[in-house]
């Protein structure tokens, strides 16, 4: 899929904040080496970098576009592109960061041991990812995708939640961990603007069902999608449309 940094970034702040409340949680003092793994444009690399300025910081990720946005803003930084469920540092990091990147990936019951496993014995691994899909922003693309006008396309893209029950990741990474904490949090994120709700998704999660329609079938598509998203986060009488979004969050020692 093809990033826009431009339309993810329209949300920098909410995007942000899920940032600060997992690194708020690594209890890291003066790690050597940390790694920003899915890092995007680069906005959690930069804020690695500033709590950490005496580590070597390095943001992976597999979009050109992103990492094009990630070099303009911090040329300092180490930008590597790789496909991350491949990635394998020549150094262990003390800390591996990764946020709002690994939902992209299937087979978590091998991905998570095998990431874990980069990391330097007595260093972190702390993951955050998106656990909203079932909520009317994400299924409503299910529930138009199956439409006639546009199923051939859409379901086969049709899948499982990517992010599993915390038990899950619990029985996966308590056997091979020294610690291990996991919770969720849901922000009620207050947005503006026309269609916000989808404006946040087409940042992120739609354009990947965008791309398997061609014109005029994406745009029809597309409004079709915006009209449901009015109906299901109805504007407030102040003018700002409520968007509650829940994530998943990991720290494990290992």
């Amino acid at each position: 899929m093809a990033w826009n940094p431009q339309q993810y970034l329209a949300f920098a702040d909410h995007r942000l904040r899920p940032v600060f409340d997992l690194l708020a949680r690594v209890p890291a003092e003066d790690p050597n080496r940390v790694t920003d793994l899915g890092c995007g444009a680069g906005n959690a690399t930069r804020i690695l970098q500033q709590t950490w300025p005496g580590a070597a910081i390095t943001g992976v990720d597999s979009s050109p576009e992103m990492l094009a946005r990630a070099r303009k803003e911090a040329p300092d930084i180490a930008w590597v592109e790789s496909d991350i469920a491949a990635w394998r540092p020549a150094e262990k990091p003390d800390v591996l960061f990764t946020n709002a990147a690994l939902h992209w990936l299937d087979g978590h019951e091998s991905l998570f041991p095998a990431l874990a496993a980069q990391v330097k014995p007595g260093g972190y691994f702390a993951v955050q990812m998106p656990a909203n899909f079932r909520a009317p922003s994400h299924r409503t693309i299910e529930d138009v995708g199956i439409d006639p006008r546009w199923r051939s396309a859409i379901e086969p893209l049709i899948k499982d939640p990517p992010t599993r029950e915390p038990e899950f990741y619990y029985d996966l990474l308590s056997p091979i961990t020294a610690s291990l904490e996991i919770w969720h949090i849901e922000y009620l994120q207050v947005l503006r603007g026309e269609d916000p709700v989808a404006e946040f998704v087409k940042g992120s999660w739609l354009p990947h069902f965008l791309e398997a329609l061609a014109e005029p079938a994406r745009s029809e598509f597309e409004a079709e999608y915006r009209a449901r998203l009015r109906a299901a986060y109805p504007k407030r009488p102040d003018g700002a449309t409520l968007f509650p979004f829940k994530r998943l969050f990991i720290v494990a020692r290992v």
